[in-house]
C-alpha cells in the first residue's frame, strides 16, 4: 500500500474517531502528497520520495519544538511533539546512533580514508545508507567524529 493509500484511510479512521490532532497531523502531510502530485511528475512517489516528504516534515516539527520551547510555549511545543510522533509511525524504523556509526565507519573504510579533507565524500555516501534511517544531524556529528 502506498503512502498515499495509508494516509487516506488512516485520515478517514482518526476523523471518525474525531482525533483532532491525528487528523490535523494526516491532512498536512496528505496536502504535501497532493502537492508533489500536481507537480508534474504523472507518477507514484517512489519509496524513497515517500521518506523524503515525511523527513521534511518530521524536519519541521522539530524546528518548532525548539522555536515554541524558546519562546516558553510548552503548549504549542506539546502539540508539534504529538504530530512528530504520529509522523514518525510512517518513517521506516530508525537506527540506534551505534548502528549508524557502524555503517559510517564501514563508508569510510570503502574509502580508505580518515582525514577531514574527505568529509564530502564519506558524508554524501553515508546519506545514501542512512537517508531517512537517522537524522541527518547526528549523521555529521559522527562523521567528524570519525574523520575529525
Amino acid at each position: 500500500m502506498s503512502l498515499k493509500d495509508k494516509i487516506n484511510t488512516d485520515l478517514a479512521a482518526s476523523m471518525k474517531n474525531k482525533d483532532a490532532v491525528r487528523t490535523e497531523t494526516l491532512r498536512s502531510i496528505r496536502a504535501e502528497i497532493l502537492k508533489m502530485d500536481k507537480s508534474g511528475l504523472n507518477r507514484e512517489m517512489t519509496k524513497e520520495e515517500e521518506v523524503q516528504l515525511l523527513s521534511r516534515q518530521v524536519k519541521m516539527r522539530k524546528e518548532s519544538i525548539e522555536l515554541f520551547e524558546a519562546n516558553n510555549r510548552s503548549d504549542l511545543a506539546d502539540k508539534e511533539k504529538l504530530q512528530l510522533e504520529i509522523i514518525s509511525e510512517y518513517l521506516p524504523k530508525q537506527l540506534s546512533r551505534e548502528e549508524a556509526e557502524s555503517i559510517i565507519s564501514n563508508v569510510i573504510a570503502e574509502f580508505g580514508t580518515t582525514t577531514d579533507k574527505d568529509f564530502g565524500k564519506v558524508m554524501s555516501a553515508s546519506m545514501k545508507h542512512l537517508k531517512g534511517k537517522i537524522d541527518g544531524k547526528i549523521i555529521q556529528e559522527i562523521v567528524k567524529g570519525k574523520l575529525g
